[in-house]
């Protein structure tokens, strides 16, 4: 594999899951948004793996994401921890190991809080409200860890297309192929806006990254 320009890591949501393809792999987000900064297949790491958790992005992922550092990092994972066994001391810890090793001023790194899933699923409403509350109590903890270590967020929690059950697989707890779309394109377009990087016509320019400090 060619010099990583792009790493992801996270659940399925990262895999691609809910976009399946004709040969039995999945498509998703990371390959569309890959494309829309010109960044060949050769040259980005999609680590995503189904179910799992920020632990075992910790212990299986991180040490992977940083052989080859990648100047262009992204983490979306802590699903499977809010529908389990949620401990939230252990889930910030795990973001804050996440996203200080992996932050730097050679790297840009993005991340996205959590939609409400919840609303999607066949659930007792009192089972749904205790997972509103965890997901909403996780994605106070990820705004504040992004925020201190200079991660942009996509906050998909307000955003009120992510209610539309156009994007969504029938499962509830996926994006569909128009949900892994326009996730692509949002989280595009915050970095190019925060950071520089265009994207006209297919032709991305990289002014700045992996070169020195950026800010948001």
């Amino acid at each position: 594999m060619a010099k990583a320009r792009l790493t992801v890591i996270g659940d399925s949501f990262v895999e691609g899951r809910g976009d399946p393809r004709p040969d039995g792999t999945y498509g998703g987000w990371v390959p569309r948004f890959a494309e829309l900064f010109g960044i060949s297949r050769n040259s980005y790491l999609n680590l995503g793996t189904f179910d799992a958790t920020t632990q075992d992005v910790v212990a299986g992922q991180l040490g992977v994401a940083l052989v080859n550092k990648a100047p262009l990092i992204g983490f979306v994972a802590g699903v499977n921890d809010l529908v389990r066994d949620y401990d939230a001391a252990r889930f910030r810890n795990n973001l804050e190991t996440i996203f200080t090793t992996l932050s730097g001023p050679d790297t840009v790194m993005f991340t996205a809080t959590y939609a409400d899933i919840p609303r999607n699923l066949p659930l007792p409403d009192t089972f749904r409200q205790l997972l509103r509350a965890r997901f909403a109590e996780a994605n106070e903890c990820l705004r504040a860890v992004a925020g201190y270590t200079g991660a942009l967020c996509v906050d998909v929690a307000v955003a009120h297309e992510w209610t539309d059950p156009a994007m969504w697989s029938a499962d509830g707890l996926h994006p569909s192929p128009a949900g892994h779309r326009r996730f692509a394109e949002e989280t595009a377009e915050l970095i190019s806006f925060a950071t520089g990087m265009t994207v006209l016509n297919g032709s991305p320019s990289f002014a700045g990254v992996g070169s020195g400090p950026l800010s948001y």
